[in-house]
């Protein structure tokens, strides 16, 4: 096999129940973003640009539509006689036969993959994150420092950086401490999961630790590095990054690509985000539309007034239909003269006409306060809401309803109808 210099390892087999019913039949780096792309995008994207050529996806959770998507890799310049994008789900051996029970214990199941390569350099990668960023000047910082492992680290609030793994760096860019999720924290530079090994202390800290249950890069690999004197660095990244980890930060990322000045640009000719491209018609805009401020994906046709939304590929909404911050994603229908606020709409659902969303007044969720809230409508793949019925915010609804499960033809703000 022929030698790579760095090959990178992108963990994607995240559940992603943070985004309630939108990941209920698909992994979270599978899910729609941005009108046209799905979340794993970004970082292979990032891995073509970036010049690294082998890349193994560790798929889990609901893999099927994930694996589609990925194929053999073409649409990243992946497809590859040597090298390439690889798939690597988890898999039956003679002497144990298990699920990935943790980020690092994934990587420790598949060091057979990496061997084949003989990399010099591992990057991990997380499969559900929005960003750029060139792994080649990563790489080039962990040589210059003769690190055995560099941790990608962004600067946060200091009132939000207890919500990370939070890095203490001396002037060298050294790590000198690390804390994991800490009450106090003494320090702002936030891991963000994205790592550089050195294949030799990699290696030798997934075989020390191979027994642990759970085995994990936070927990586990990084403070047995340290413990054991490895050199460890922080590499400081201050581009655009964002987990969409929960339903308002999702709904929040695709918002800010609509923004006059997009803090996250599209269109960077320099470094393209490449996706695999449904054969679609154009769009299709009536005399009535109006569209404003809004991303609208190939082969959707307009009949109505969409307003700051993020509208995916395939869908129609109909005449007098009004949709303002919203997300809508592919294969969507929406009959006419319905009125959607603040909603978040999962591919292949239909909506009769007249229906409304978002309306009321705002109160927490019945069954998930925690998932549903910031005022949004979320609504599953594949479902169906019957024509003149009105929804409440911080509602979730999932399934092929019908008019009796609406009481007065109304879902109060904060309930859940939850039916597959």
């Amino acid at each position: 096999m022929v030698k790579k210099e760095m090959i990178a390892m992108l963990l994607a087999g995240g559940q992603g129940s943070r985004l309630g019913v939108l990941t209920s039949k698909v992994a979270k780096p599978a899910v729609a973003f941005g009108g046209k792309y799905r979340i794993i995008d970004f970082p292979l994207s990032n891995c073509i640009n970036s010049g690294v050529d082998t890349v193994g996806v560790l798929t889990q959770y609901q893999p099927l539509r994930l694996n589609a998507h990925i194929g053999i890799g073409i649409p990243w310049d992946l497809d590859r006689n040597i090298g390439g994008v690889s798939v690597l789900p988890p898999y039956e051996s003679n002497d144990s036969s298990e699920w990935y029970t943790g980020t690092a214990n994934a990587i420790y199941q598949n060091m057979e993959f990496i061997e084949n390569y003989n990399p010099d350099y591992v990057l991990i990668l997380s499969g559900d994150h929005i960003y750029k960023m060139d792994y080649e000047v990563m790489l080039d910082f962990h040589k210059s420092k003769g690190a055995d492992l560099t941790i990608a680290v962004m600067p946060v609030p200091l009132e939000e950086a207890s919500r990370f793994g939070i890095m203490i760096a001396d002037e060298d860019h050294r790590i000198t401490e690390f804390e994991e999720k800490p009450e106090h924290p003494r320090s702002n530079l936030a891991s963000m999961g994205i790592y550089i090994f050195s294949w030799p202390a990699l290696k030798k800290g997934l075989t020390a630790l191979k027994d642990q249950e759970n085995l994990d890069f936070g927990k586990h690999i990084i403070p047995y590095c340290r413990d054991n004197g490895a050199a460890l660095y922080a590499y400081e990244f201050n581009g655009y990054w964002k987990d969409v980890g929960t339903l308002n930060s999702y709904w929040e990322a695709n918002m800010e690509l609509i923004d006059i000045v997009p803090e996250f640009n599209l269109y960077e000719e320099y470094w393209k985000i490449y996706t695999k491209s449904e054969i679609q018609p154009p769009q299709y805009f009536s005399a009535d539309s109006v569209v404003d401020r809004c991303i609208i994906g190939e082969g959707s046709e307009i009949y109505g007034q969409v307003y700051n939304s993020v509208i995916g590929r395939g869908v129609t909404i109909g005449k007098g239909t009004v949709i303002r911050d919203s997300i809508v994603m592919n294969d969507t229908v929406l009959g006419q003269g319905c009125e959607i606020y603040k909603g978040i709409i999962a591919e292949g659902v239909t909506v009769g006409n007249g229906v409304k969303l978002g309306v009321g007044e705002e109160k927490p969720n019945d069954t998930a306060p925690h998932i549903y809230n910031s005022g949004i409508v979320t609504v599953g793949e594949k479902s169906v809401i019957p024509a003149g019925v009105s929804v409440g915010k911080n509602t979730v609804i999932y399934g092929e309803t019908t008019v009796e499960d609406y009481p007065n033809g109304y879902l109060d703000s904060g309930s859940s109808l939850i039916k597959a």
